[in-house]
């Protein structure tokens, strides 16, 4: 058969019979056929490539954003490359250029904050750009996760399971994410119990057991913390003192970092802010931008999931 013919039933077009297009199909596997990346680009005027650009460099929440833009691409015949930028605005720059010049068919940004951009100016260029897990610039499509909505799914779980003194232990106050997450805690707990604000560490977390221990009055009987490194070294904090989780103190934290959470002593109930799906999100929409079709700017919050585990006891709520 014809050349044109063969193209045809391999790209699913044109006018023929499902046998003669099933069977071209058929060959073409047999024979281990690949379509020509390069040659398909420069007809569809497309690389079937996304850069995705990030300045967490450990990869804590860029990790599985990438993963679900991956699963959300991969059936589109679309490959994802990372650059990772940390917070030098040359580099980030550097990576750009290169984006720009292998002709990539829209870049998604993200970054380990809600709050901060990344250092380079993405505004003007003239492919799609969305955002995911970072600021966006104006008019544009930024993906984050509902840190208010996460936050109050914990501390109702606590009051519904009978906690009643429940304390926050949080991050640095400058975060968006804890500032949402603390104002949701108060509107579910009242104002009872101040927040704790520190760092992002298991020290932390130990630390503010100590603080929070020597003071006067009744102790609490739940913790709400800002992630879960701090909720585990507040779990060591409560065991070295003899107190018993979940029976006397139930613990929840926020992240599912699940090297942390699955791991910590008993195991972690902890709030997942679905980056996963976050980034799935960003990868159709990035697609859909590329090829042409319309988006609405703006900001989508995705809800939070609470995962259960023993560290609070009670069963999990229905899905």
């Amino acid at each position: 058969m014809s050349i044109s013919t063969a193209s045809k039933a391999l790209n699913d077009t044109g006018r023929m019979g499902a046998e003669t297009r099933e069977r071209v199909k058929r060959i073409a596997g047999e024979i281990g056929y690949r379509p020509n990346a390069l040659a398909r680009g420069l007809l569809s005027k497309r690389s079937f490539t996304i850069g995705l650009l990030t300045n967490d460099t450990y990869g804590r929440f860029t990790l599985p954003v990438m993963a679900g833009i991956s699963d959300a691409l991969v059936d589109h015949g679309v490959s994802v490359f990372l650059c990772a930028i940390e917070d030098d605005p040359d580099l980030a720059q550097i990576h750009v250029d290169a984006m720009l010049d292998k002709q990539v068919d829209g870049i998604i940004a993200t970054g380990k904050r809600l709050d901060r951009r990344l250092p380079v100016d993405l505004s003007n260029l003239h492919v799609p750009v969305v955002y995911a897990f970072t600021e966006g610039t104006q008019n544009s499509v930024t993906f984050r996760s509902d840190d208010e909505q996460g936050a109050r799914l914990a501390v109702e779980w606590l009051v519904k399971i009978g906690r009643r003194r429940i304390a926050h232990i949080t991050g640095p106050e400058d975060f968006f994410s804890v500032r949402e997450r603390a104002g949701a805690y108060h509107q579910v707990a009242g104002h009872r119990e101040p927040v704790l604000y520190g760092v992002w560490s298991e020290s932390w977390g130990h630390e503010a057991i100590e603080e929070l221990w020597k003071r006067p009055g009744e102790k609490p009987d739940a913790l709400f913390c800002g992630n879960d490194q701090i909720a585990r070294g507040a779990v060591d904090a409560l065991r070295e003192r003899g107190i018993k989780v979940p029976l006397d103190v139930s613990v929840i934290g926020f992240d599912n970092w699940e090297i942390v959470a699955a791991q910590t002593r008993p195991p972690l109930t902890t709030v997942d802010m679905e980056l996963k799906e976050l980034g799935r999100q960003a990868g159709l929409t990035v697609l859909a931008l590329a090829e042409g079709r319309p988006v609405e700017p703006g900001v989508r919050k995705l809800p939070c999931r609470l995962i259960v585990r023993q560290s609070c006891g009670g069963k999990p709520p229905r899905e």
